[in-house]
């Protein structure tokens, strides 16, 4: 159908190389739609040619920043001023309808059925009461749409200093007008969580559709060792729940993307001089350590030969114990809800 597309952006290097995981997800799940990514001059012209690959529709657009620097040093996120660019979606006019996607997000099955939804639909944000997270949502693509949206913006602003103060603001009947624009908890899965997310995850969780890198650790931030097929990183101190989200989007990164970039010249072996991609452990240029701060500016990724650090030595029951009484239990180890109704079975029994 060419008529409706999936919307992402990326505003430099390091986000085109999430809007492509995001991309071949969605072509993985053999999504009928076209894909679309809306970029900034930011964006390298390596990249640009490797996001065609991918994308039916690479659009550059002109960056939109709200300067909303009280809110968003309040919400301690001053980058995502720039995030006000996705308003430019609803100029795509040449389509009737769209699914806007963040480039933090991935696809774990078809979501085609959401295009039987209207404008605004939504998932409610786990953190905001009342509110949408504007990483996933429906929209239909209007000039006259667009022209409202930037009026506002100049005239009263963001409550947060982005993107979702401004669309909650606008679309402000969300939470009452139409409960049919309420998308399930599954459209938008949070990969980050309080406690009281937990049960909800785990009634719900096994039938999530997308899942949404909230916050500022993004998948990139961690290492990949492609031989043992597992993501390194101190999970605990990201609040990161489910750390197989991260090795799902890994695999799809290591097999089908850095070919891509490789190819391009997007990516390069790193200075210990790696010859072969096989068994390596993937960085980020801003994470490996090694790079200049030219390369970390072009968003240069390189692959970092270091090996994985040794894993933690295990705690005693005492620091267990501290843990548990600062709020740090390790929700999705030891102190899983699994493991712990085992232990009261145990001793029930």
């Amino acid at each position: 159908m060419t008529d409706q597309a999936f919307v992402t952006l990326a505003t430099n290097d390091i986000y085109g190389k999430g809007a492509l995981v995001l991309g071949v997800s969605l072509r993985n799940h053999k999504t009928s739609r076209q894909l679309v990514v809306l970029i900034t001059p930011q964006v390298s012209q390596s990249m640009r040619t490797v996001l065609q690959k991918v994308f039916d529709e690479v659009m550059q657009v002109d960056v939109l920043d709200s300067k909303d620097s009280a809110h968003l040093t309040l919400m301690q996120r001053p980058e995502l001023g720039v995030t006000l660019t996705k308003l430019h979606c609803w100029t795509l006019t040449q389509y009737s309808k769209c699914i806007f996607m963040d480039a933090d997000t991935l696809v774990l099955s078809n979501i085609d059925e959401l295009f039987e939804r209207k404008e605004l639909s939504a998932a409610p944000d786990p953190g905001w009461p009342d509110c949408f997270n504007s990483g996933v949502f429906v929209f239909s693509p209007s000039n006259e749409t667009y022209e409202k949206l930037i009026k506002f913006c100049t005239e009263k602003g963001s409550f947060d200093g982005g993107d979702q103060g401004i669309l909650n603001s606008f679309f402000s009947n969300w939470a009452t007008a139409d409960i049919s624009k309420h998308l399930p908890f599954i459209y938008n899965l949070s990969s980050i969580a309080i406690y009281s997310y937990l049960p909800a995850f785990k009634q719900y969780g096994a039938n999530a559709k997308v899942v949404h890198f909230l916050g500022k650790v993004k998948p990139w931030n961690y290492s990949y060792d492609s031989k043992t097929k597992t993501v390194q990183g101190d999970f605990q101190e990201s609040s990161t729940l489910h750390p197989n989200y991260l090795n799902m989007w890994w695999e799809i990164f290591s097999t089908s993307v850095i070919p891509l970039l490789t190819e391009q010249g997007v990516i390069k072996p790193s200075e210990t001089g790696c010859k072969a991609l096989s068994g390596l452990v993937y960085t980020l240029a801003f994470s490996c350590g090694f790079c200049t701060e030219d390369e970390i500016s072009e968003g240069v990724m390189h692959i970092n030969l270091t090996p994985p650090p040794p894993p933690p030595p295990p705690i005693t029951s005492e620091e267990r114990k501290q843990k548990w009484e600062q709020g740090q239990a390790d929700y999705m180890g030891e102190d899983s809800f699994d493991n712990i109704q085992k232990k009261l079975d145990s001793f029930l029994k």
